[in-house]
Parts: C-alpha cells; structure tokens; sequence
C-alpha cells in the first residue's frame, strides 16, 4: 500500500475537502481507498455518506481494543472510510498519549488490514503540528501539504517542512512532498502574485495546476457526499481530477525498500 499524508500548517485551507475528493477521485478509478481520519473534529466521514449519529472510530477501536476491520464504513464513490469517532475529552487525551507514545501505532494498525500493493491509504489530519500529524508522517509514503495563495500559506510553508524532515525524510521509503493550492480565486491580482512566487519557490513539488474556489464544494459537504459524486462536471471537479493525476503519478514511482510498506 502507499500511504498519503495530506497536511497543512494552518487551518482554513480546505484540508480535508481535498482529501475526501482526492480519495473519491482515486477510487472510481479503480483503486481501493482507505480514508482514513486522524483528525479528532471527525470531519472526513462527512464527505462519505457516514451516519451523522455514528460515534464509531480508529480512537475507540484504539483505546478499547477492538480491531479496525470493525469501524470501517463502507462510504460514497467506492471509498472505505475509517472514522476517527467521538470520543469525550478524557478518552481523547488518553488516546493521544498513547499514540504518542507508540510511534509505529499507525504503521502497525494499517499492516492488520492486509492491503495490496496498489492500495491507497489518504489520511486527514488536523492543521499545524500536533501528535497526530507527527504520527500520519511517521507511516506516509508521501506528504501532500495543502495551502493558500495568501501570505499566511506563504509564511507557514518552513514549518511544515521541518516537520516532515524530522518525522518523515529520514525514513527510506519516503518519497517525498507535494504541494497543491487549494480555493483559489484567479480574479485576485494578489491570487496571481502569491501563485508566481509559491511556483518560483516550490517548482516541480508544485501541482502544476490549481484547484478553483467553487461553490459545489460546500454544496456537497452539505449533501454528506463528495464534489465528485455531486457535480462531476464542475471546474474544482477537474481539478482534483488532474491533481490526482498528478498526486499518483509521483506516488507509484516511489520505490518500496524491503521490509517496508508496500
């Protein structure tokens, strides 16, 4: 399997839209989708169909022991959806610390799951530096890191690298970090500008394209479903599917050492 961290160092920038489209894109063309929720908003699950009263997840199963095979939801576009679930606020601390304390946690629980070579796993996480991104990059194959064409995107990009140089990098079948700018809005001179440079300074780590500010994107989340299952003919609509494109293409060509992932 290839697992794609998708993460961002600030919040706002449509993270988890992006990785529930990328997933659903990935899955109706014929690949099985794990995605996987390691945000505690919980959020992800909506995009997939997910009984909204569901409080099943991986923090639940975690804490109580029971295997991951018997939270996993079958949800919209194909896509088999692993909530992170509801949890009180002790129970979430208390996953926390032991997910921090059990780095392979993550790489250990996607193993018990039996995947394929040509599997994909996208996980969700939540913005800026905390247990749960630290654990997504310990187990990523690949990083997708989502940003603005603002300056605060501008601004956040270092810290969001060192993180993947530490927990990420140094591992042998990491194969690196993709960047795709997400909402954008090219009527914006100050839209282009930040483009030009974001382009200039991150070059072929850069989607070549962008995904576009559209309204179906939050018209969908409302229909519990992805843009792709509510308007596949929509621009952001191809935009994630030339991003997936894109994403895949740098994550097949990544060589598995022995004894790691597949």
């Amino acid at each position: 399997m290839k697992v794609i961290a998708v993460v961002s160092a600030k919040g706002g920038v449509g993270k988890t839209t992006l990785a529930a489209n990328l997933a659903s894109v990935l899955a109706t063309s014929g690949r099985r989708v794990i995605a996987l929720d390691l945000d505690p908003q919980n959020a992800l699950r909506l995009h997939f169909g997910v009984p909204l009263d569901s409080i099943d997840g991986l923090s639940r199963a975690t804490l109580s022991g029971d295997p991951w095979q018997s939270i996993m939801f079958d949800g919209v576009d194909g896509v088999t959806v692993l909530p992170y679930g509801a949890v009180v606020e002790d129970d979430r601390r208390r996953f926390e610390a032991y997910i921090d304390h059990e780095p392979q946690w993550l790489l250990q629980s996607l193993e018990s799951l039996r995947l394929d070579a040509s599997d994909i796993v996208v996980i969700d996480t939540p913005p800026g530096s905390s247990v749960y991104t630290r654990t997504a990059l310990c187990a990523a194959t690949f990083a997708l890191n989502v940003v603005l064409a603002d300056a605060a995107s501008y601004a956040a990009i270092p810290q969001m690298e060192r993180m993947i140089d530490a927990y990420a990098a140094p591992r042998p079948d990491f194969g690196g970090v993709g960047y795709v700018v997400n909402q954008v809005d090219q009527s914006r001179q100050l839209t282009k500008d930040v483009l030009k440079v974001l382009r200039h300074l991150l070059g072929e780590k850069l989607f070549p394209g962008v995904i576009h500010q559209d309204e179906g994107v939050s018209e969908s989340l409302a229909c519990d479903t992805t843009l792709i299952h509510y308007d596949p003919l929509s621009q952001a609509a191809a935009d994630f599917r030339a991003c997936s494109q894109w994403l895949m293409s740098r994550v097949d060509s990544i060589a598995v050492s022995p004894g790691s992932v597949a």
